[in-house]
């Protein structure tokens, strides 16, 4: 300070202003962003401070003053060399608590300064060493204070510092620590590194944040928290190692655990209303008691070792909610049914029983033979025994195979994948080649795949709904070959058995309803005029035109939108009634122009043929377009998809 008031020298009022920026900016960088960032930071103030001083001994040269700028930046980087060990020294005082710590602390400081001071740069130097060491005193203590807190980008401090204070605390080095009860005891200065915590209780204890934690689950400051309150209802814990971890009796309602592993856990009268348990690890975890309605388990990684005895839940939902869908996938399926006491273990007891197989992304049934056939040979302990096989959606396959009492499940999966994922990408030829050297029983098996596949017994059938009206008033419409090419396409798909036809004819709008009722499909199709605005054209109880505009028509149709996936309205401008069915159907086709007989069944005829062959609708909107256009008709254009947001 005194420096920058100087006026009578010019380079001591430079060297000053430099040594204070160079000072806010780092000061500006370890509060904000921690000390490891600081580093880099330091020494770049460092070096522009040298040159800086180059620059100024220059042009101050001819006044001799030289010495005392270079002495002015020296001073102010030698102080922020001390910054670090001084924040550290903070808060290794805060965590021994004791007094004369923090006080001996900043005398060092102050001490160190200003002798470094006056041993570069005599008389100037002091007012510059006082004020340092007064900052960094202040600097020091904020962020010892916030890393004894637990802030992130200070945990090395708060690590060090503990680690320091925990050589004259307890030591629980490498000892096992299985079912130990620290019910409100004292924990400060605890090493617990590398000690063995399963299910150790630690209720209502005291000063937990201040162990050495080491690579335990106690590293985490928000598990600390709920192991001492046991309160941790809408935590996040997503992708936490909790292995082992006692939350006994915890108020866990709400929270979130997808991907964490919580194997070997005590959850023993723990209440997980509404958890997300979504990919979670579950091996061998105790929810004895425990309260699980309204639980998430998507793909949780449960076994035949995990404990259900006395579970407390009345339904669950095996996906995440979603905006449109809040509800997914509830069990039971009839929401006015719940599971009585105990039923749930029985429910749930199938599925960590079997080594399920689950492929997507297109299925092989060779290659699915092959695989599991080499599985068994190469694992005979496992006693692989095929129990189900079960199409999930479009071409996703599971294959459910019962295996032997501890059988390690996650190791079969990856040699079965590995083996599957190399013979599905071998060319054709090899594969042929490959298929010649095997016995009848890949032949049996693939066969069993490809029933399985193909047959309506496992595969959820797709019901397609024509609604078809043509009014006596209105210009007549080639509705009847339409359909009849449609159903003649589906008869040549190769999974037509996918696929069930109904019809309706001359509709009335309760007919409409009483059809959706009746097939609940998943596929809706309209044959008949539009009239843009107006709505579209049905029939009156005499056959003559009756209109029906799309609000209408997007409110019955959002009645069920739990089943059907795809609206295609097959008459002149009918995308504004696409527009309004869209908010509650997947996807919806509309026509943004007139469309022509033949062009609309060279649609029809391409849109379904392409569904046939397993594609998807999308896909198959686009393989409509195409056929208008193949035949020479300019209204490959007029049909529109609209998606769902």
């Amino acid at each position: 300070m005194s420096l920058i008031l100087d006026s009578s020298s010019l380079a001591n009022q430079i060297a000053g202003w430099t040594s204070l920026l160079v000072l806010i900016v780092f000061l500006r960088v370890i509060i904000r962003f921690g000390i490891e960032a600081s580093v880099a930071t330091v020494a770049g103030a460092f070096a522009v401070a040298v040159a800086g001083t180059g620059a100024i001994a220059v042009a101050v040269v001819v006044a001799r003053t030289f010495a005392i700028a270079v002495a002015g930046v020296f001073a102010i980087a030698g102080t922020f060399a001390i910054a670090g060990a001084f924040a550290v020294a903070v808060a290794v005082a805060f965590a021994i608590a004791r007094a004369f710590a923090v006080a001996g602390v900043f005398v060092f400081a102050v001490a160190f300064a200003i002798v470094g001071a006056f041993a570069v740069a005599g008389g100037y130097a002091v007012a510059f060493a006082i004020v340092f060491a007064v900052v960094f005193f202040l600097v020091g203590t904020y962020i010892a204070w916030r890393a004894l807190q637990g802030e992130e980008k200070f945990a090395s401090i708060r690590n060090f510092a503990i680690a320091i204070a925990a050589f004259q605390g307890t030591s629980f080095h490498n000892a096992d620590l299985t079912d130990a009860n620290f019910s409100q005891a004292t924990l400060k200065s605890t090493n617990f590194c590398k000690a063995k915590l399963t299910r150790t209780c630690l209720q209502k204890v005291k000063m937990l944040d201040r162990v050495r934690a080491g690579t335990t689950y106690l590293k985490h400051a928000k598990l600390r928290q709920v192991l001492i309150t046991g309160q941790g209802q809408e935590k996040k814990f997503d992708n936490f190692d909790l292995r082992e971890v006692n939350l006994k009796g915890a108020n866990l309602a709400d929270a979130s655990f997808v991907s964490a592993d919580l194997s070997e856990a005590n959850l023993q009268d723990a209440d997980l209303s509404r958890a997300k348990l979504v990919k979670t690890q579950l091996d061998g975890t105790d929810f004895t008691g425990s309260t699980l309605t309204g639980a998430y388990i998507e793909d949780w990684g449960i076994t035949n070792k995990t404990k259900f005895t006395g579970v407390k839940c009345e339904y669950v939902y095996m996906k995440l909610p979603t905006k449109d869908n809040p509800d997914p996938l509830r069990k039971p399926d009839n929401r006015q049914e719940v599971f009585a006491d105990g039923e749930f273990g029985d429910f749930i007891k199938p599925i960590f029983d079997t080594l399920d197989l689950y492929h997507n992304h297109g299925v092989d049934p060779r290659a699915i033979a092959i695989s599991l056939k080499q599985l068994a040979e190469d694992n005979p302990q496992a006693e692989l025994q095929i129990v189900g096989m079960e199409v999930k959606g479009e071409n996703n396959f599971l294959l459910r195979a019962k295996t032997a009492p501890n059988t390690d499940k996650s190791e079969l999966s990856a040699k079965y994948f590995e083996t599957y994922n190399q013979l599905k990408n071998l060319p054709a030829q090899e594969m042929k080649l490959l298929l010649a050297e095997q016995d009848s029983r890949i032949v049996n098996l693939e066969n069993m795949v490809q029933t399985a596949l193909y047959s309506s017994h496992y595969y959820a059938v797709k019901t397609i709904l024509i609604l078809a009206a043509n009014p006596k008033t209105t210009s007549s419409l080639r509705l009847d070959e339409e359909v009849r090419e449609i159903d003649a396409g589906l008869q040549r798909a190769k999974k037509r058995e996918q696929f069930d036809l109904k019809q309706r004819w001359a509709v009335r709008i309760r007919d409409v309803s009483q059809a959706l009722l009746d097939f609940k499909p998943r596929i809706v199709h309209f044959s008949g005029h539009g009239s843009g605005d107006d709505g579209l054209v049905l029939e009156d109880e005499m056959g003559n035109v009756q209109l029906v505009d799309g609000e209408a028509l997007a409110e019955l149709f959002k009645l069920f939108a739990d089943h059907v996936e795809c609206v295609l309205l097959n008459a002149c401008y009918s995308e504004v009634q696409a527009l309004a069915i869209v908010k509650y159907i997947p996807y919806v086709i509309g026509m943004n122009w007139a469309i022509g007989d033949k062009a609309s069944i060279e649609f029809a005829v391409g849109f379904y043929s392409a569904l046939g062959a397993g594609e998807s609708i999308e896909f198959a909107y686009q393989f409509g377009c195409s056929a208008i256009r193949l035949v020479g008709y300019r209204e490959h254009l007029t049909p529109v998809l609209k998606k769902k947001q």
